[in-house]
């Protein structure tokens, strides 16, 4: 099982706002597999000297130096904690607090030493999770399975799962004549339906509340009409359309892989159809000088940011002005992310892809609320 806590992007905008003489943003690789852990955690070490040098370079004072690796040191010797892990973890700490989040999507090792977070590798977590959950669901049975891109596809126990139709309801079949005068035979068979897709979708609320990693159902009619009527949960457009009760879990990833795909793929089409309509009208921009002072001003409506540029500078608190700076340091932050920190803060809607998935592979592509 992936264990994956990902903060929501309103957290993601008020991490935006820390602010200290020592912020360190780490971002490592892990893996599910507990046995094969050990790894990980030799090179969060070594990630976290590599910034504690930085910030000695820097000159900054001992003592706040200490209390950070004092913060690292919960993490580096609890045990308990590596032994449930996703794909990547981060790491934002400051002298006064530190904060973990295990992402289900697989993340480049990296250090960011500055006065505020590095926060783009995070939006790109929260934006495509490497993960989603398949719900196999017939009269005949139930199941909940969790898939990854390099880990064989798991089922999830439910608390209170009813195992099938049937059971739900309290009958030896939902087919059969004893439902009394009121209901019987299709529209009986409906009702029945009806209440076990309710204690499905009961016993999924608390598992899946909250969780950012799209859900796929596996089912036909007229139990999957049924329940995208019923269930509060959301699930993707998408289906697999077919009866998963001869499905192996494995067969269950395999089928929703193009679906998943296709989800993240639409998505990023829609962003280029907008931009396009919008840049005809002077809305929109990939230059990153006008994109700060946009950002700043609370003029960004959507916002692709490239998850590995690294382009080191400032950007003026007030105006907006950049300047960059020719290589990184304490006293520079990537400028991007500072543009989708102040973006995310203004109601913008901001997206972390690949750069091949922004217009003309710029740094960024952002969509305004005005023209420029």
């Amino acid at each position: 099982m992936l264990y994956i806590d990902l903060p929501t992007p309103h957290e993601i905008g008020k991490l935006h706002l820390v602010r200290s003489d020592a912020c360190i943003s780490i971002y490592l690789a892990t893996t599910p597999l507990t046995q094969e852990i050990g790894n990980s955690r030799t090179t969060l070490r070594q990630l976290v000297k590599t910034a504690i040098q930085q910030l000695e370079a820097a000159e900054i004072e001992k003592r706040r130096i200490w209390l950070l690796e004092e913060n690292f040191d919960t993490i580096l010797e609890d045990d308990e904690y590596w032994e449930h892990q996703a794909h990547s973890l981060a790491i934002l700490a400051t002298p006064e607090k530190l904060l973990t989040y295990r992402l289900a999507n697989k993340l480049v090792d990296t250090v960011a030493v500055s006065d505020r977070f590095h926060l783009k590798p995070l939006l790109r977590a929260t934006t495509f999770p490497n993960a989603a959950h398949i719900l196999a669901v017939s009269e005949n049975a139930v199941r909940l399975v969790e898939i990854s891109s390099d880990l064989p596809a798991t089922e999830i126990r439910v608390p209170n799962m009813p195992k099938d139709a049937a059971s739900a309801v309290g009958k030896a079949s939902i087919n059969d004549s004893g439902a009394g005068r009121r209901i019987h035979g299709k529209e009986g068979q409906k009702v029945r339906l009806g209440q076990y897709i309710r204690k499905v979708d009961a016993a999924l609320h608390p598992v899946l509340a909250g969780s950012e990693i799209p859900l796929i159902l596996a089912s036909t009619l007229p139990v999957a009409s049924l329940f995208r009527s019923l269930s509060r949960l959301s699930l993707l457009d998408d289906m697999i359309e077919m009866s998963p009760d001869q499905m192996t879990d494995a067969e269950l990833a395999h089928a929703a892989r193009p679906i998943l795909d296709a989800h993240y793929a639409q998505r990023i089409a829609e962003f280029q159809s907008h931009y396009d309509a919008n840049a005809a009208q002077s809305r929109a921009t990939t230059d990153i000088s006008d994109a700060a002072r946009a950002a700043t001003f609370g003029g960004v409506e959507t916002l692709l940011v490239d998850m590995d540029a690294v382009i080191p500078g400032t950007v003026d608190e007030t105006s907006g002005v950049v300047n960059f700076a020719p290589d990184a340091g304490a006293d520079s932050y990537g400028v991007v992310d500072e543009i989708a920190g102040r973006a995310l803060r203004t109601g913008a809607r901001v997206v972390a892809v690949r750069k091949q998935d922004i217009p003309g592979e710029m740094p960024l592509a952002a969509i305004l609320r005005y023209a420029v």
